[in-house]
């Protein structure tokens, strides 16, 4: 029998939301795991539950393209392709990867200057987000490396207490994710197939379209393998313990307490708490950046829970 949540449901989904919880809910293409965007602590969570190995951009789902503007902006010379392709598939399976703005933390867009956005179709999914006060992140609610969810139950037994509330809205539309289209570059460009085809984009642009993705990426993953955010600076892990035997201009990224004798340190959580830390990576690494340095060395973080995800991501940005 396909149960469906109540008013209340959604409601009470809602104030969770805003309250900064996690919240389990269904779109026409498999359950997303949602987070406020206002919360980056329960988007922080998100990678916890999920155990996702590293950090993937995360798509933000509105209520109605009118809240876009709170997240991104459409640039002069993508306004017509935007126009076209929203009214002919929003509310639908395609995200759109525009320039972000300054309200969405950098943890949801892996420190990119974009952000992938879409108007989800599932009647709940919008009932939801058209109470929520700020749009919700959401990547597929499982844990990393297993199958999509589909339905309720799939949640309740891959990510169980894990999840503060899981809103069900019965089976899901099995199978199609969307499609990410870029729209911040000069010619739009597929970045994933998904549940709207090249075909139907191509007729509503006019004209032929590029599709540039790679079959090993993550489906949740907004696009292109190689855009994870890396300093331009040289980036280097210290060994637990070990103190800086390097010469020049050396920032720190420091894990709970700040060090002396370097020439800028920034501390990723003063508590110890690995969800501030994973708060703050991206804009610490962003303020060492600017900063012109030699060198960043970077202390250790314990490889626990979120632990693993920032060493992961430290250790993509500094090439091993």
């Amino acid at each position: 029998a396909r149960r469906m949540g109540t008013e209340a449901d959604i409601e009470r989904a809602a104030r969770i939301l805003n309250e900064g919880g996690i919240v389990a809910f269904p779109t026409e293409t498999v359950y997303g795991l949602g987070a406020s965007i206002a919360h980056p602590e329960a988007v922080a969570r998100i990678f916890e539950a999920k155990e996702r190995p590293f950090f993937d951009p995360l798509i933000v789902h509105l209520g109605s393209v009118g809240s876009l503007d709170r997240v991104a902006r459409i640039p002069e010379r993508s306004k017509e392709a935007f126009d076209s392709l929203t009214q002919a598939f929003w509310p639908g399976p395609l995200t759109l990867l525009l320039p972000k703005r300054d309200g969405v933390p950098d943890l949801v867009t892996s420190g990119l200057p974009t952000v992938g956005v879409r108007v989800p179709a599932h009647s709940l999914a919008r009932r939801l987000l058209s109470i929520v006060h700020a749009p919700v992140c959401a990547p597929s609610a499982n844990r990393f490396g297993r199958l999509s969810p589909t339905l309720a139950d799939h949640v309740a037994r891959d990510l169980g207490t894990r999840v503060d509330f899981i809103l069900d809205g019965g089976p899901c539309e099995v199978g199609v994710e969307s499609t990410i289209v870029t729209l911040a570059e000069d010619e739009p460009k597929i970045l994933r197939p998904g549940g709207v085809s090249r075909e139907d984009i191509e007729r509503v642009l006019g004209k032929s379209i590029e599709v540039r993705a790679d079959s090993s990426e993550q489906i949740q993953a907004p696009g292109q393998l190689a855009s994870h955010y890396a300093p331009r600076t040289p980036l280097r892990i210290l060994r637990p313990g070990e103190s800086s035997q390097a010469r020049g201009r050396i920032g720190l990224l420091a894990w709970s307490k700040p060090r002396t004798g370097y020439e800028a340190c920034e501390v990723l959580s003063t508590a110890g708490d690995l969800r501030e830390a994973a708060t703050r990576l991206f804009a610490a690494l962003h303020t060492l950046d600017r900063m012109g340095l030699d060198l960043i060395e970077v202390e250790p973080v314990p490889e626990r829970g979120l632990g693993l995800a920032i060493m992961n991501r430290l250790r993509k940005a500094s090439h091993g």
